[in-house]
C-alpha cells in the first residue's frame, strides 16, 4: 500500500526559521495520509461486506471494483514517477478534490461500471496525494516527520473501522459512504496547506547493480503485493459471514492500529538488524495472518491475524525499499513500486474464481503466494550476506 514513490527523488530541506514548522508539516501530511490512504483507499475493505449485505454487489463484482482501485495507484504512481511537471501543489489539489468527489459518489445508486471508475479515479488521486504529503514532510520533517506522516496510514485505518463498526447498525451503506467523504474531506483541509514541492530531480544513482539478488527482490515485492491485497481486500468481509456480527468491522480497527506504528517499529529494527534479514521474517509474520483466515473464522484467530497483517504491510514495504536502494539506489524506488502494484491489481483478479463458496480459498492462495515470496527474500538475504562476508 505504501509504495514510497516519492523516495526516488531528492527533496531539498527548506524551513521557515523561527516556527514550528517541520511538525506542523509533518501533522499535516499525517492527515493527508489518513484520508487518502487509510479512508480514501481503503474504506472500501470494511464497506465491502455491507454492501453484499445489501446486495449492492456481490463478491465477484467486489474483487473486480476492488481491482480498478488498485490499477488507479498503479497508474498515478508510474505517470507521477515519469511525468515531473505532475508534482506540484495545483495537481495535488485538483487530486483532493477528485478522491472527495469519488466517494461521494459511490454514495448514489450508481452502477457497477460507474463505481468501478469512481475507485479508479480514487487509486489515481490518493497516488497524488500520497507522493505529495511523502515529498512535502521530507523537504521539512526529517526521519522523524515521516514516522509521524507515515502513522496516519495506519490512523486512517482504524478511523474506517471504528466508523463501519459504531455505524452500521443504524447507517446505510450509502451514509457510510457520504460520510467517508465528509471524513476525507476533513482530514485533507490541512493537507491543502502543504508546500508540495514542484518538479523532481532525477535523484541519486548509486547502489549496487544487484544482479540476481536484484530480480529476486522484485520477486518478492510483486509477491507480496499480490498476496497481501488479498487479505487486504477480504478480510473484513470473511469475516463478515454469518455470526460474524462486530468482529468485522473491529478486525479492520485492529489492522489500524497494528499498522500505526509499524513503520516506526521495524525502522529501529532495521537500525539493530540488516533490513535484508528482516524482511523474510515480516513476510512470514503475513504469511501466518493468511493462514490463520485460512483454515478458521474463530476470534481469536481473527484478532492475529489482522495485528499480524496490520503490524507486516508498511514494514515489508519500508524493508524493501531499503534493500532495494542498497542494490540499485535511488532508482529502486520506481521499478519496485511498478511491481507492487502489479501484484496489487493482480490479487483480486486471481482469487475472484474462488469466491463463490466462501473466502477461505482465497486466503490460501494468498499463504502460497506469501511462502514463495519467503523464499525469495531468503535468497535476497542470503546473497547479500555472502557479499558482506567477502
Amino acid at each position: 500500500m505504501i509504495e514510497n514513490a516519492a523516495t526516488d527523488v531528492d527533496v531539498p530541506a527548506t524551513r521557515t526559521s523561527g516556527e514550528p514548522r517541520p511538525l506542523a508539516q509533518a501533522l499535516a501530511a499525517c492527515a493527508g495520509l489518513a484520508a487518502a490512504m487509510g479512508v480514501g483507499r481503503f474504506a472500501y475493505t470494511p464497506l465491502l461486506p455491507v454492501m453484499i449485505d445489501a446486495q449492492r454487489l456481490d463478491a465477484h463484482a467486489g474483487a473486480v471494483v476492488a481491482a480498478t482501485n488498485y490499477a488507479g495507484y498503479l497508474v498515478g504512481a508510474v505517470l507521477l514517477s515519469r511525468v515531473p511537471k505532475l508534482h506540484g501543489p495545483s495537481v495535488f489539489r485538483l487530486s483532493v478534490v477528485a478522491l472527495v468527489a469519488s466517494e461521494a459518489l459511490m454514495a448514489l445508486p450508481i452502477s457497477t461500471a460507474v463505481a468501478a471508475i469512481a475507485r479508479l479515479v480514487a487509486g489515481v488521486a490518493s497516488a497524488v496525494i500520497f507522493v505529495g504529503c511523502a515529498r512535502a514532510v521530507a523537504g521539512a520533517g526529517g526521519r522523524h516527520g515521516a514516522g509521524i506522516a507515515f502513522a496516519g496510514v495506519g490512523v486512517g485505518i482504524a478511523v474506517t473501522g471504528v466508523l463501519v463498526l459504531v455505524a452500521g447498525p443504524v447507517v446505510s451503506w450509502q451514509g457510510m459512504w457520504a460520510g467517508a467523504a465528509v471524513l476525507t474531506a476533513l482530514l485533507l483541509a490541512p493537507a491543502w496547506w502543504l508546500p508540495i514541492p514542484g518538479g523532481a530531480s532525477q535523484g541519486r544513482a548509486g547502489g549496487r547493480s544487484g544482479g540476481r539478488v536484484w530480480w529476486l527482490l522484485l520477486g518478492a515485492y510483486f509477491l507480496e503485493g499480490l498476496g497481501y491485497i488479498v487479505i487486504g481486500t477480504f478480510l473484513v468481509a470473511a469475516v463478515g459471514g454469518p455470526g460474524g456480527g462486530a468482529l468485522a468491522p473491529l478486525s479492520w480497527v485492529i489492522v489500524g492500529v497494528a499498522a500505526a506504528p509499524a513503520t516506526l517499529v521495524w525502522g529501529a529494527l532495521a537500525k539493530r538488524w540488516p533490513a535484508a534479514a528482516l524482511l523474510p521474517v515480516a513476510l512470514v509474520a503475513q504469511l501466518l495472518s493468511a493462514v490463520l483466515l485460512a483454515v478458521s473464522d474463530g476470534t481469536w484467530q481473527v484478532v492475529v491475524a489482522a495485528a499480524l497483517f496490520g503490524a507486516t504491510f508498511m514494514g515489508i514495504t519500508l524493508l524493501a525499499m531499503e534493500v532495494g536502494g542498497e542494490l540499485r539506489g535511488a532508482a529502486a524506488a520506481a521499478a519496485l513500486t511498478a511491481v507492487y502494484g502489479a501484484g496489487q491489481l493482480l490479487g483480486p483478479l486471481v482469487v475472484a474464481p474462488l469466491l463463490g463458496s466462501g473466502y477461505s480459498a482465497a486466503f490460501a492462495v494468498a499463504a502460497m503466494v506469501l511462502a514463495a515470496g519467503v523464499g525469495c527474500a531468503i535468497g535476497v538475504m542470503r546473497a547479500i550476506a555472502s557479499v558482506r562476508r567477502t
